[in-house]
């Protein structure tokens, strides 16, 4: 049987960060968080993350968010095995480069790092080196490519917009895609180098449309459909596939 926290007073208690809840013969790991303005108790499965965080309202207990993730685990269990199945940097594995499967072929033997091969079928990333440093120098490649696309992006759109911008940064957040701060300084994912070229793009244009606006006002989103033309098709694209991005690069 499951330890069950006790409940914390609410003046000198801690608050336990997490607990487990089992279903079936698994154990699920919850993440607690407490929102001073939520009036209920609610679950939410993060796909970016892969797990789970259930928030409590001001008066929440730890003992009854314990019973209501205990008596939501078969929720929580669905939800995770809808999570689209996570995909580790190792030989022989296919992830998407500008939206293209390409994959993971070990070539010990070959000098330098990283690079595009044709193999039968199509294009393959072609890792030289010892095997346990597959991961690390996918990962590398990876990060380079994106800043490389993102930085062609954002100067482009940039340029035809008319506005500056300092710099360009990548990250892996969990909840957006970019951001643009109000000097100018652009932030990105790097898993946008797993989407289609036209929605890593469309991010850019996006973020560069801040410079003007600094919301997402109608005149914003006339601003980006001047840099972007196609940004239902990008934003479909994000809505239904998005989720995805965060599946590469899991460990083993």
């Amino acid at each position: 049987m499951l330890f069950r926290p006790a409940q914390p007073s609410p003046a000198t208690a801690t608050e336990p960060a997490t607990f487990r809840v089992r279903v079936g013969v698994e154990e699920i790991l919850v993440t607690l968080r407490r929102n001073l303005r939520a009036r209920r108790y609610t679950l939410r499965v993060r796909a970016a993350t892969r797990d789970v965080v259930l928030t409590l309202p001001a008066r929440g207990t730890v003992n009854e968010a314990y019973d209501f993730a205990r008596r939501h685990a078969g929720w929580i269990k669905l939800r995770l095995d809808r999570l689209p199945q996570a995909v580790a940097f190792l030989p022989g594995a296919v992830i998407p480069l500008r939206g293209i499967p390409h994959p993971i072929l070990h070539v010990p033997e070959a000098r330098g790092t990283v690079w595009v091969g044709q193999v039968e079928g199509g294009p393959a990333l072609c890792v030289a080196g010892e095997v346990a440093h597959v991961g690390r120098r996918v990962t590398d490649f990876l990060k380079r490519e994106a800043r490389r696309d993102l930085l062609e992006a954002s100067r482009r759109h940039a340029a035809a917009l008319g506005v500056s911008i300092t710099r360009v940064t990548l990250r892996d957040t969990a909840s957006r895609w970019g951001s643009c701060s109000a000097k100018g300084a652009l932030s990105y994912s790097w898993r946008l180098i797993f989407a289609p070229a036209f929605v890593l793009d469309y991010l850019a244009a996006h973020e560069v449309a801040h410079r003007r606006e600094m919301n997402h006002g109608p005149r914003f989103w006339a601003t980006v459909d001047r840099l972007f033309p196609a940004r239902a098709q990008a934003e479909a694209w994000l809505k239904t596939r998005g989720a995805e991005l965060h599946r590469y690069g899991a460990d083993d």
